[in-house]
């Protein structure tokens, strides 16, 4: 019995077990819930070793400690922390196909307050064993301090717990030295974080990540008006001028954005036991007063629908890590659609949302687009049926017209819808339409959300249309993000009668389309546009369409119909896809086979390496605008800086119908104009 407790008080034996428990956790994650990519021995052996290091080097601490019960708490401590960070990346990877970031921990307080239970949803059956070893260790330390067991146990001499140290350091190193000769300038050309984790490890890459975030921030502070010149010889270079016959044709019109959550392309014209999905948005895609597109593909980084409103917003890409809103947004300088249209052609603007204005840090970001008026969850029936993100979208965009018609006209309002949203909650009561039936929750009612919110644009538009709102606007309808992530497409495959046995990367990418459509009433030539773009390319498309000239504001896309226009189109994380092929992680594969080609071969090299060279120089360049806050040194000719300190969004209603009353009969907004009278019972009923 001796024996056997000096065995287990033996502090080389606790770490050694505590050790290889959390290298065994560590090792379930890489194979079942990341996806890291490893090809070859040499990656595989990597893989394995990596934890080594890292976990000896900090469970290691515990061998300082001189007295065995204390030095049993600290490593509890250290190894709860340390499963406390593998599993929020585990959730995190669920979601986003991504790892957290310093930045997106220090977002984190500005989403959450919008966050419902999504979490949960993202919660696998074999996640317990994440949390096993802990229990046990829990259960161990409460049995030994309530029994008031004594141990004892030699403390561990300090050259020995120092040499565990160095050791730990010099593994460390041979891991680095590996990793370098396999991935040469592995640190210093971060081309995907998977890659750090695949071959550092988890702690080593949250170390990398906060040094590295210090120094951007450090550069931030250092930032001048001198590293401006090269971003806008840039967007210079790469202005695309407007199609004369498409230009202004919009002029003077309102503009309506209506952001469908989450909604990808496949949706549009979709059938599940013979019913189209979306039969409304099939509607107008096909009419000839819409401009639609079938090559469109969001860019969305970790922000999300943040980083798709920034582009659509400002013409600027998300950042690399976080979102752009949480991080810079309540400090950054924008020259924002709201703010351009406002100036340039006198427009009033609004957004309508039916979640809490702090979510992405919309009520300070929108005040530095120079948005006037932002509707949040309190402008709306509080006993309004919630679920996921926030109320229902056919309750929120019915009472946004009570709100809508005492804007001035011409003006900019946009609609985020939430209801399309990840883990897509149903009920029999609002949701009307069959499941699939793939057996994964998430895709199967995918396309019931989608088809309520194809409903609640109908009614919408029906509203628009009764109340006079619809003939004299354009209407810019865009899908912000992909709503089934990489690790559940294959089991969305075979619903799109694909077989998800050779399902690969290059399909992922293909999955990455989104609508973006501009419908134009009195407009008649109209028709699917095949051109390739993304979300960076909208704001100048837009601008044009109604008359404004883009080309004095800093924008890294271009006009979608401009004869000049760059069908280039950037992933957030340096990967890019073109009219011909597609380019992931440094393979090239060809779009039309699906297959991965030798671009030496097939005589496509140089072409390559010419985009590649500037996806990364755009994503770098705008990087380094918005992360050193760089227009602060730039006012373009005729645009005057947004004041954000102007804007209050409380009592927004009371503000508007003040405009109304001191404009009389120069009053335009719908209201004054159907006589002071509501036009919000023109609303049909369910």
């Amino acid at each position: 019995m001796n024996r056997i407790r000096r065995v287990i008080t033996n502090r080389w034996v606790i770490l050694l077990v505590v050790g290889l428990l959390f290298w065994a956790k560590t090792m379930l994650a890489y194979y079942l819930d990341f996806s890291l990519g490893v090809k070859g021995t040499i990656q595989t052996m990597i893989l394995w070793i990596n934890p080594v290091a890292t976990t000896t080097l900090i469970f290691g601490i515990f061998l300082y400690v001189k007295k065995i019960k204390p030095a049993l708490i600290t490593l509890f401590v250290l190894d709860v922390l340390n499963t406390l960070i593998l599993y929020l990346n585990i959730i995190f990877y669920r979601e986003f196909t991504d790892f957290v970031t310093v930045k997106s921990v220090l977002g984190f307080s500005k989403v959450s307050d919008g966050i419902s239970g999504s979490s949960f949803a993202l919660m696998n059956g074999h996640d317990i064993f994440y949390w096993l070893d802990i229990l046990a260790f829990l259960g161990i330390l409460l049995w030994l301090f309530i029994k008031k067991i004594p141990l004892v146990s030699p403390s561990v001499k300090k050259p020995a717990a120092i040499a565990m140290t160095a050791l730990s350091v010099l593994f460390f190193t041979v891991n680095l030295s590996l990793s370098e000769a396999n991935r040469p300038q592995l640190l210093q050309r971060t081309f995907d974080r998977s890659y750090i984790v695949k071959y550092l490890g988890l702690d080593a890459f949250t170390v990398y990540d906060g040094i590295t975030t210090e120094m951007a921030n450090s550069v931030r502070a250092h930032a001048s008006s001198n590293g401006l010149d090269e971003v806008k010889k840039y967007t210079d270079s790469h202005y695309a001028a407007a199609d004369p016959n498409l230009f202004g044709v919009a002029k003077g019109k309102n503009v309506i954005v209506i952001h469908l959550e989450s909604f990808q392309q496949f949706l549009i014209g979709m059938k599940v036991d013979g019913q189209e999905v979306t039969p409304f948005l099939n509607s107008l895609y096909s009419d000839k007063q819409t401009l639609g597109f079938d090559n469109f593909f969001h860019e969305v980084g970790q922000g999300k629908t943040s980083d798709a409103e920034n582009m659509l917003e400002t013409g600027t890409f998300g950042l690399p890590q976080g979102s752009l809103f949480t991080q810079l947004g309540s400090d950054n300088v924008f020259q924002g659609a709201p703010a351009i249209l406002n100036q340039s052609a006198g427009y009033t603007s609004a957004v309508f949302h039916g979640n809490v204005g702090s979510f992405w840090n919309r009520d300070h970001v929108y005040k530095n687009l120079g948005y006037e008026n932002f509707f949040d969850r309190s402008y709306f029936n509080q006993s309004d049926e919630s679920l996921g993100y926030g109320i229902l979208d056919k309750d929120m965009l019915r009472e946004s017209a009570g709100h809508l018609e005492h804007l001035q006209q011409p003006f900019y309002a946009k609609f985020l819808t939430v209801t399309n949203h990840t883990p897509y909650y149903t009920d029999d009561k609002n949701f009307n339409f069959p499941s699939l039936n793939t057996g994964d929750s998430v895709v199967d009612d995918y396309v019931r959300t989608a088809h309520y919110l194809d409903e609640s644009l109908q009614q919408f538009f029906t509203y628009l249309k009764n109340a006079g709102i619809y003939q004299n606007s354009i209407f810019m309808i865009y899908g912000d993000h992909f709503g089934i992530s990489d690790t559940n497409n294959k089991d969305l495959a075979q619903a799109l009668g694909k077989d998800p046995s050779t399902w690969s990367n290059f399909d992922n990418a293909q999955m990455q389309r989104v609508p973006l459509m501009f419908h134009i009433p009195g407009f008649e030539n109209g028709g699917v546009q095949h051109q390739y773009g993304g979300e960076i390319d909208v704001l100048p498309t837009l601008l044009h369409l109604v008359g404004i000239d883009d080309k004095s504001y800093i924008h890294f896309g271009t006009d979608l119909f401009s004869p000049q226009h760059n069908q280039v189109v950037a992933f957030r994380n340096g990967d890019f896809v073109t009219p011909q092929y597609t380019e992931l992680g440094g393979q090239t594969y060809d779009n039309q086979t699906g297959q991965v080609v030798d671009p030496t071969a097939v005589g496509i090299a140089d072409q390559v390496d010419k985009d590649q060279k500037q996806v990364k120089t755009a994503l770098s360049l705008s990087d380094k605008l918005n992360q050193e806050n760089l227009l602060r040194f730039y006012t373009p000719q005729g645009f005057t800086p947004v004041e954000a300190k102007k804007y209050d969004y409380h009592n927004l209603d009371d503000k508007n119908a003040a405009v109304e009353k001191e404009k009389g009969q120069k009053s335009t907004s719908v209201y004054s104009q159907n006589g002071n009278q509501t036009t919000a019972n023109l609303y049909p009923a369910e």
